[in-house]
């Protein structure tokens, strides 16, 4: 068996970054935990949906990325938010629909927006994202911006024709972008082998394109994070675009009112997933076991996360909701900063 350990992409793994990897998974799930309890309570509407099950890959990812990366997601996209820095406070009001929201309250968690952090933000729609993250290396590249575009999105989106349209772009033009399917064995409330025709994996569909693909879990954060370095760095150095599955499990429904998780999937099965393949437990167990850590120290992170989250929804529930008046507001950039394209009503054209 391969040692990721000396793989390329970890030799600058330091021992700091590694514990951090763990630090943000376990803020990843005590947000989504604690979204978990006030949507039941009424506190927020519209959607939910949980990254608990999957934090090792936007933890994991996120860990590669550098200034000059950007990264956007899908419908679960609080882990890959929350990764890329966006504060918990903005994120919880963004939730509970509040001016507080990273978004203004005006998105839900479809919007966890942070361009400062070159995070573009969630897409309820299912690959509706998929042609913005070719949009967005078409531009790192006419430009001659070194940097990759990571593109999180759910097995469930690989079927829409814009997710093949962009591959196809991707690979006419060669264009720095990682095409990332999460793949949880659920789209919605659909299996895979039932939603999807595929040889071998739905990676490989990328072949058709003349793209790079690969295909992995995420038991292992090492061999994660040495596998999407490949792509990361084919992106940057060649130019060149690639397609990864990572093979992960979500504990709960496709959203917090999926009434028939326990249906489409055997509570067995959900309960030996917990078991066998927690990767905050898993990857906690590898620092301990490399004398980076001991429980003492994870449980004051976990109890940091937890009164992060707490803090979060505080916030949330203090921060005043959207005015009537400002409803034309945070629209339109031009718009907000009056500028002369937006007083002749031409957005984005000359005169």
């Amino acid at each position: 068996m391969e040692d990721w350990r000396q793989h390329p992409g970890n030799l600058d793994f330091t021992a700091a970054a590694k514990v951090e990897v763990l630090r943000v998974m376990l803020r990843i799930r005590r947000f989504d935990q604690k979204g978990m309890l006030f949507y039941c309570a009424g506190k927020m509407s519209g959607f939910l949906l949980q990254s608990i099950g999957q934090e090792a890959i936007a933890a994991g990812v996120r860990s590669l990325m550098g200034p000059g990366d950007h990264g956007l997601s899908g419908p679960r996209g609080s882990g890959h938010a929350i990764a890329a820095g966006i504060e918990m406070g903005p994120m919880m009001a963004e939730h509970f629909g509040k001016t507080g929201g990273c978004s203004k309250g005006k998105g839900g968690m479809f919007s966890f927006y942070a361009p400062d952090r070159n995070h573009w933000g969630c897409y309820g729609l299912a690959a509706a994202h998929t042609p913005l993250a070719a949009g967005l290396a078409f531009a790192l590249k006419q430009r001659e911006i070194p940097g990759a575009v990571v593109c999180f999105l759910g097995d469930g989106a690989v079927n829409q024709g814009v997710y093949h349209e962009s591959l196809n772009l991707a690979g006419l033009f060669g264009l720095p972008v990682v095409y990332l399917i999460e793949n949880n064995g659920y789209a919605m409330g659909t299996s895979v082998v039932r939603s999807s025709r595929f040889k071998d994996c739905l990676a490989r569909r990328a072949e058709t394109y003349d793209i790079d693909w690969d295909k992995f879990g995420d038991g292992d954060m090492y061999e994660l994070r040495a596998r999407v370095w490949v792509a990361l760095e084919r992106a940057r150095r060649q130019q060149r675009p690639t397609v990864l599955e990572i093979d992960t499990y979500r504990y709960y429904g496709f959203h917090i009112a999926d009434a028939s998780s326990k249906k489409y999937r055997r509570p067995e099965e959900i309960e030996h997933a917990k078991e066998t393949r927690d990767p905050i437990r898993r990857w906690k167990e590898v620092l301990i076991r490399e004398g980076l850590v001991d429980e003492e120290l994870c449980n004051v992170m976990d109890f940091a996360a937890k009164a992060e989250a707490e803090d979060a929804a505080k916030f949330a529930e203090s921060s005043p909701p959207p005015r009537v008046e400002d409803i034309m507001q945070n629209v339109y950039w031009e718009s907000d900063h009056d500028t002369p394209a937006s007083r002749i009503g031409r957005h984005f054209f000359g005169e």
